[in-house]
């Protein structure tokens, strides 16, 4: 699914025309990255957490000239699931009759 096709699925499922539909995942896009930006985490509880992830400086090799080259400390988002969230992903499928 990218992100016209998400779009679409919340105007459909909240009965929002695709522009409010539009403005509200890009609302809701903007305060995660920006409670993130102020190292802060985000709780939906059932869905999942966002919060920031510290790496440690390490040492890497350059795929081109095999070189050691010193990778410095840096900070990622990352994303943890929910228990909620996990099961609906890992419900079994219904199959199908066949007759």
């Amino acid at each position: 699914m990218n992100k016209t096709e998400l779009i679409e699925a919340i105007a459909a499922g909240a009965g929002l025309s695709k522009k409010d539909s539009e403005a509200a995942l890009k609302a809701t896009l903007d305060a995660i990255e920006g409670a993130l930006a102020k190292d802060d985490k985000v709780v939906l509880v059932g869905f999942g957490t966002f919060k920031n992830k510290k790496l440690a400086a390490r040492s890497g090799r350059n795929p081109a000239t095999g070189e050691t080259i010193k990778i410095a400390a840096s900070t990622v988002p990352s994303f943890k699931a929910g228990k909620s969230f996990k099961d609906q992903v890992n419900k079994p499928a219904k199959k199908s009759k066949k007759k």
